[in-house]
């Protein structure tokens, strides 16, 4: 199932099997498209989809408080490097270079929930991640995947806005059409 265009912004997903435990959802996958690029590992059993559909959720829940002074303009590679070094590595006490110190920048990053993916599942275990920012009626989206050598690939950096309304009807729409198709399915019990 996809819901947008992954010419600019999309969701895919696919159910595998469905089961009882909300905790679970569904053995599927979940990936977000960002200018026809896949962010998410994109295969039948990929991952349990309720930490998807549960972060889908909070996002729409959340809508306008995904904000950050560098959101609106600050340079994506500088976003990606910075967010990545605050995040995943031990950097220096000094400012990044988005201008406020690593330790702010984690803080930050993790209180207004800038970085969607990976969502605390498997989804994205192919190392893709996506930074969410609400700048007025607008979202920007920044996708990346991290790279053997360093902490972001800069070949797969997409750096994308488009109308927040826009946006948030594809999130409600795919969370939508994800429980109705999941409520079709014979459900399962992981006890089983």
């Amino acid at each position: 199932m996809m819901t947008g265009n992954p010419e600019t912004f999309a969701i895919e997903s696919h159910i595998t099997r469905a089961y009882e435990e909300l905790g679970l959802r569904a053995l599927g996958f979940f990936t977000v498209m960002i200018k026809g690029r896949r962010f998410g590992v994109h295969e039948e059993d990929a991952t349990m989809m309720a930490n998807s559909y549960d972060e889908v959720c909070r996002r729409i829940a959340n809508r306008g408080q995904h904000t950050a002074p560098f959101g609106a303009d600050g340079c994506s590679r500088d976003i990606a490097f910075s967010v990545m070094s605050a995040l995943y590595s031990d950097p220096p006490e000094k400012m990044s270079a988005l201008g406020i110190s690593y330790d702010a920048l984690d803080k930050l990053v993790h209180g207004n929930r800038l970085e969607w993916a990976p969502d605390g599942d498997a989804a994205f275990d192919d190392g893709s991640h996506v930074l969410q920012f609400d700048v007025g009626d607008h979202v920007r989206l920044i996708g990346f995947k991290r790279s053997d050598e360093g902490l972001f690939d800069p070949c797969s950096l997409v750096d994308q806005r488009l109308p927040a309304d826009e946006f948030y009807s594809i999130l409600e729409e795919w969370r939508d059409a994800f429980v109705s198709e999941w409520e079709r399915y014979p459900k399962e019990r992981l006890s089983e």
